[in-house]
């Protein structure tokens, strides 16, 4: 039985324009979208050419989409204007896209409030518009907004609506949850019913995450005849966002119940990119990925508990609904308070570290870890640091910085200066190494850094090492209060590691954290150990 295809719309570069905080730049947008070509998506909605300059900057840059269908976005023609001497439309057509997604009002409380027109002239400026694109060639797709919130106040009226557009040649007629009130059962049974007027081929779903149902909706729409769905990347858009196709996707891919029945223009191995797509968007917005998303987050295939990691160990699918790799992730086996043994063996697996399941070794490991975690550690995201700590604990890891003292101190006078010193012991003799910086972390930072080479013995190790960020979360509150810092560094190899520190004093902790990252580094690279006055 030959299965029918579903066409994937991105409006992440449009609609999640809209997310409050977001400003995409062109280079931005170029970005973005030769990911979603690469990965294969149908349509990708670049934004609304002359709406403001970014757009239309980005509209006058050549696109190289050899997968994807370029689009551009826009509204109905204005009343008592001709759609051949509307602006707006021009500036549309003009853009040189393959395809047009207008949106329509399908709502006649919408049509009498918002716009303040007859019904009779909003009908006329949805057929007046597309007829204006489709004898310009342009396949013309029809975002009918608030549709599902119009149908429920008048069916006869939305579906008047589409049959406008759909009378003149309208490729597709999408079906707009703009408030994102609607239910899924509502969903189904909406389209159902307009699927026997207008042909599902014909149909699409535009689903908004208000009632957190904007991708049960989606699929309820395909179930229901609907052959296009609409979303963003990571559910980014206006309010709540909008459908996310993170999650469509690989539902539709992996799912029996569709996988069975539909297609998508979108092949095993793009389906690997997912993840990365996901966490690019992150990268280019600078903000914190949300570990909780489905199939793409860095928590989705976690295991923390006990219990759940023993099972996992044995067979994956007794705690995963697929295996992380088909998206592009990977399992991960938190170390916490929670921990059991199956927890400690497993990451001791990970980071190659042989040793006997008997071992009583392992409840030391654990026990350090269950006893710092209390004092406010968290090796959920220190994977250097907890790598570090276990090693130490069975005797592998020699000492190679041995820091005598270390101090900061902060001026301000014309302007604020901040100080450091680090004093190491190393090989029996003292190395002094200053520096300053625009804050306490970073002067000690550029202490260490900027004298690497009074460390003759272990300057080749560090002479590409960068600090990448630098996390501080306050844990309680109070002048007595634990502060918790995470830091991020990378080297030459591009592969990037986490170390952690905790104290009552922020100085202590960063240092600690910063202590960490380079003896993990000297670890790693098997740098030779620093040897005491004893032992010459």
């Amino acid at each position: 039985m030959s299965k029918e295809k579903i066409y994937i719309f991105d409006t992440t570069l449009r609609d999640g324009a809209q997310t409050e905080g977001v400003d995409f730049t062109v280079s931005d947008k170029i970005k973005i979208a030769k990911n979603l070509n690469d990965i294969g998506v149908d349509y990708i909605e670049g934004g609304w050419p002359g709406a403001n300059p970014t757009d239309t900057e980005y509209f006058n840059t050549p696109q190289k989409l050899d997968k994807s269908i370029f689009t551009a976005f826009g509204m109905t023609k204005k009343l008592g204007r001709s759609a051949d001497n509307d602006p707006t439309l021009s500036s549309i057509l003009n853009a040189n896209t393959k395809a047009v997604c207008i949106v329509g009002k399908a709502w006649d409380f919408h049509v009498d409030v918002a716009l303040g027109i007859t019904k009779e002239e909003n009908l006329t400026n949805i057929k007046e518009t597309a007829k204006y694109f489709i004898k310009n060639k342009k396949e013309f797709i029809f975002d009918a907004e608030h549709f599902f919130d119009g149908y429920k106040n008048n069916p006869t009226y939305a579906l008047d609506c589409l049959k406008q557009a759909y009378d003149e040649g309208a490729r597709w007629l999408v079906l707009c949850d703009t408030n994102g009130g609607t239910l899924p059962h509502e969903v189904g049974e909406i389209i159902s019913k307009v699927s026997n007027s207008i042909p599902g081929k014909n149909l699409g779903i535009h689903a908004h995450n208000d009632t957190e149902n904007a991708v049960s909706n989606s699929l309820t729409a395909i179930l229901a005849g609907a052959r296009q769905v609409q979303g963003t990347i990571n559910g980014l858009g206006e309010r709540c966002g909008n459908a996310n196709l993170m999650s469509i996707i690989p539902t539709l891919f992996l799912k029996k119940s569709f996988s069975e029945k539909f297609e998508v223009n979108i092949n095993e191995a793009k389906l690997k990119s997912l993840t990365d797509c996901s966490r690019m968007l992150d990268e280019i917005l600078n903000r914190k990925s949300n570990k909780s998303l489905a199939y793409v987050g860095a928590s989705a295939f976690s295991h923390k508990g006990g219990l759940h990691v023993s099972a996992v160990q044995k067979d994956p699918k007794t705690y995963e609904h697929i295996d992380p790799k088909l998206v592009g992730n990977h399992r991960n086996i938190i170390v916490s308070d929670q921990a059991g043994k199956s927890n400690i063996l497993s990451r001791l697996e990970k980071y190659g570290i042989k040793i006997d399941s008997k071992d009583p070794k392992i409840f030391k490991i654990l026990e350090e870890v269950k006893d710092r975690e209390f004092s406010g550690y968290s090796y959920d995201g220190a994977d250097a640091s907890f790598e570090l700590l276990a090693n130490r604990l069975l005797g592998k890891v020699p000492e190679y910085l041995n820091v005598e003292s270390y101090s900061v101190t902060v001026e301000k006078s014309d302007k604020l200066s901040t100080n450091a010193e680090v004093v190491f012991l190393i090989d029996g003799k003292k190395i002094k190494c200053i520096g300053k910086g625009n804050g306490p972390v970073n002067a000690l930072d550029n202490a260490i850094r900027e004298n690497f080479s009074k460390v003759e013995k272990y300057y080749n190790f560090f002479s590409d090492l960068k600090l990448l960020d630098y996390k501080v979360r306050i844990l309680n509150t109070g002048t007595e209060a634990i502060t918790r810092v995470l830091i991020e560094s990378t080297d030459k190899s591009g592969i990037s590691w986490f170390t952690i520190g905790v104290s009552p004093n922020i100085i202590e902790a960063s240092f600690k954290a910063l202590i960490d990252s380079l003896d993990y580094k000297l670890f790693k690279e098997k740098a030779p150990a620093n040897i005491k006055l004893n032992e010459k």
